[in-house]
C-alpha cells in the first residue's frame, strides 16, 4: 500500500498544476490505499480529452484506460430502472466521460512514471 500511495503522490505532485487535470482528494479522516491512480480531464481547460490522452499514451506503448463504465450504461442492464443523483446528472456518468486510470503498479520506477507524466504534459502544452 505504501508503494501505491507513493506512485499516486508522484503523479499528483508532477501534474497538480497542469491545466484541466484533477485527482480525487483524500477525505479528511480517511486513508486511501490508492490502488488505482485515476484522474479527470477537463477538456476545455486541458485542450485534450481523456480519450485523446489515452491514445497518446498508447502510441508510446503506455497502457491507460477510462475509468470503469457505470453499470447502468452496460448492455446487460439495458432497460433496468436507474435513479440518477439529481435531475438527470450523476457522478458515475461524469467520471466515465472525463476520467482515466494511469498505470500505477507498485513496481513502477521513477523513470517509468516520468515517461507517463511527460506524455501528458506534452499533450496539454500543445
Amino acid at each position: 500500500m505504501a508503494q501505491r500511495r507513493a506512485v499516486f503522490e508522484w503523479y499528483d505532485e508532477a501534474l497538480s498544476g497542469v491545466p484541466g487535470v484533477a485527482f480525487m482528494p483524500e477525505l479528511e479522516g480517511s486513508k486511501s490505499n490508492r490502488w488505482l491512480t485515476a484522474l479527470t480531464v477537463n477538456t476545455e481547460k486541458a485542450g485534450v480529452s481523456h480519450l485523446e490522452m489515452i491514445e497518446a499514451l498508447a502510441a508510446e506503448n503506455i497502457e491507460a484506460r477510462p475509468v470503469w463504465k457505470p453499470l447502468h450504461l452496460q448492455l446487460v442492464f439495458e432497460g433496468t430502472k436507474y435513479y440518477p443523483h439529481e435531475g438527470g446528472w450523476n457522478v458515475s456518468d461524469e467520471l466515465f466521460c472525463y476520467g482515466l486510470c494511469l498505470p500505477a503498479g507498485s513496481n513502477m520506477t521513477k523513470e517509468e512514471l516520468e515517461r507517463v507524466i511527460g506524455v501528458i504534459k506534452t499533450m496539454i502544452s500543445k
